[in-house]
């Protein structure tokens, strides 16, 4: 019987954060596979970012992730989304070519000190009878003593494969599914239940006209996943969109009772943002077509994903949707659309480090935990890897709060209010957002990353340096004044904006909304030479300074919520003047905070006071006892 400090089951995205940050802490790790060659599959598409998902990305990398390194080592093409917007919706997007990616994630954990890579089914938890994971045990019968164990089963758990009429038991992209860890985990005391998700087809470039497509390049300008990546990344690939139309629509409704999702097979519940071809003709009825994206898998195979036409329909209506499609009409498919249903908890079970609340050691992340997405699942396994890791050696456990990051408010909101369908970040989730910008993920991020250990000194030292840089151009604009020209003057107005009669700070033309950094410099004779970053950062934090102080006092409010600790061990229903559901509710979730308490669904602002009040008079009786005991 081999032994180690921390179990990870599963290598898909929160299965590789997880191990790799045990391993760089410390402590000895072993994370199982069910097939090496599937280390960081990217079945669903071939990128790594997005809304809302570029900004947990950046965040992973601030705090010494790996996800943002593999995406900018296997990256074909960027976009930075939403520029049309404001700075808090910005969200890098990058295509990774996909064998590349998990080329390298598998050579990642193979080279990580204090990790060893081990490819078996896990069929089994070891416990000790009293609620704490002790061991996993293999398809083979090999038995492993483990300290701590972090499920990370992506769609593996019981995943059964739905096309059409035809239905059978397999995890994604043809790999065997897990079968036998369902009744371990339901052994031990923690109920399971069933979500959905759905991959699209994968055709052949070659059959496509994309002479018929919109074409979609990369940004002109990248700007790199990874704070730590050097050097210039090059677009080598454009990805193209075309549209659905009347006739897709009519083929996908005339066909409507082949689908097992309509026809009552499917009984996993499946992601509200990110539904089936079928389902948005169905719900979206009123639109006449959907888009659809040809992403390249990589640089060295045909193979295109059809991005926003995964389905569960049988073949033969698969391809007369396809070729009905604009563009489309002679494709060949290499690999069809599919559904796939599959075993996860309700992570209200989870305590914030996405440790199980009933079965002590054993964390949960990944779609596991109920989420979907790749970069979702990093960011768990990040989480739980840190504190599996922490509880071997004894040290405090770490937990982001929702002011802090994206990483934080996605464990808070699954913790605190669960999720009744695959959960996917959006920026609209975060009531911090000007705060949680994906170009200060490091400024926010970094300084913890360095004291947890995950962040070299070199790193820790260049990150320093960008502050300062930072900084010294912010009070650099803020104290530097322009004056007036004809060629200024010409060029304020071109933007939109009035001219100046005398002398001008040079933060007061920035904060001008038809005004950049870059737009002044040719005007500033005293414009340094800086990053791409730096001035973006500066700019932003000089542009927005009043809503930025707004939102910092609004988390120093929360913040003094979350020092309000609530005990662990207590029945709510003994507190007089809350109501029923809010005593159901808290005992269920079992809040550390008043912060935490305040956001659980049908707690309201007056069970928060009665919890206030209830403190305090706690509090108050504790020190009578203080002083009772000393006298």
């Amino acid at each position: 019987m081999d032994s180690c400090d921390v179990a990870v089951i599963g290598a898909g995205h929160a299965g590789i954060e997880a191990a790799l940050a045990a391993a760089r802490l410390g402590c000895k790790t072993i994370i199982f596979t069910m097939s090496l060659d599937a280390i960081g599959n990217m079945p669903c598409n071939p990128s790594i970012g997005g809304t809302a998902k570029g900004h947990l990305v950046r965040e992973i990398d601030a705090l010494g992730g790996e996800m943002g390194k593999a995406a900018d080592a296997a990256f074909i093409q960027s976009r930075m989304l939403n520029l049309s917007r404001g700075p808090a919706v910005h969200s890098l997007r990058v295509q990774a070519d996909r064998w590349k990616y998990q080329l390298e994630m598998k050579h990642r954990l193979e080279h990580q000190d204090g990790l060893q890579v081990v490819q078996a089914e896990i069929v089994d938890l070891l416990d000790d009878g009293n609620g704490t994971v002790t061991g996993v045990v293999t398809h083979l019968g090999a038995r492993y003593d483990c300290k701590t164990v972090i499920i990370c089963s992506g769609t593996f758990l019981k995943g059964m494969i739905y096309v059409g009429e035809y239905a059978y038991s397999s995890g994604p992209d043809g790999l065997h599914s897990a079968d036998k860890l369902s009744a371990a985990i339901q052994r031990l005391g923690i109920p399971l239940r069933r979500f959905k998700t759905g991959t699209p087809a994968r055709a052949k470039k070659a059959s496509i006209d994309f002479s018929q497509l919109e074409e979609q390049t990369g940004d002109d300008e990248i700007i790199p996943f990874s704070f730590e990546t050097k050097g210039e990344l090059k677009n080598q690939v454009s990805c193209y969109m075309t549209y659905t139309n009347a006739n897709t629509h009519k083929i996908i409704m005339d066909n409507l009772h082949r689908s097992p999702l309509y026809g009552g097979a499917i009984e996993g519940v499946g992601p509200r943002y990110c539904p089936s071809i079928e389902d948005k003709v169905v719900r979206f009825s009123d639109k006449e077509r959907h888009q659809t994206f040809v992403e390249p898998m990589g640089l060295d195979t045909q193979e295109v994903y059809l991005q926003g036409l995964s389905s569960s329909l049988p073949l033969d209506v698969q391809l007369q949707i396809y070729r009905s499609i604009k563009g489309f009409e002679n494709i060949e498919i290499m690999r069809n659309a599919y559904a796939i249903e599959y075993d996860c908890i309700d992570p209200l079970d989870l305590l914030p480090t996405l440790e199980f609340m009933s079965v002590k050691n054993l964390y949960g992340a990944g779609q596991f935990n109920g989420t979907s997405g790749y970069e979702e699942a990093a960011a768990q396994g990040l989480i739980a890897g840190i504190n599996a890791a922490h509880r071997v050696q004894g040290k405090e456990p770490f937990v982001l709060d929702r002011a802090s990051s994206y990483i934080g408010t996605l464990i808070d909101d699954l913790v605190t209010k669960g999720c009744n369908d695959p959960y996917r970040m959006m920026t609209s989730r975060s009531e911090y957002r000007l705060l949680l910008r994906q170009d200060n993920a490091d400024k926010r991020l970094t300084p913890l990353g360095y004291k947890l250990g995950l962040i070299s000194q070199k790193r820790y030292d260049e990150f320093l340096e960008k502050q300062k840089q930072i900084e010294d151009e912010i009070h650099r604009l803020k104290t530097t004044s322009i004056r007036p020209s004809d060629e200024l003057n010409r060029m304020l107005e071109e933007k939109g904006t009035s001219a100046i009669t005398s002398g001008c700070r040079l933060a007061d033309l920035i904060r001008r909304p038809q005004l950049t950094w870059k737009d002044i410099a040719p005007f500033d004779e005293q414009s340094p030479q800086l990053s791409t970053e730096v001035i973006m950062e500066a700019e932003i934090e000089i542009k927005y300074a009043g809503y930025i102080d707004k939102q910092m006092a609004q988390v120093e409010q929360m913040r003094r919520l979350e020092s309000c600790a609530l005990p662990q061990d207590m029945d709510y229903g003994e507190i007089r003047g809350l109501c029923l559901e809010a005593i159901e509710k808290l005992n269920r979730v079992r809040p550390l905070n008043l912060g935490q308490a305040s956001r659980i669904s049908g707690v309201s602002p007056a069970d928060v006071s009665v919890l206030v009040i209830w403190l305090e008079q706690r509090r108050q009786m504790q020190a009578r006892q203080g002083e009772k005991n000393n006298d």
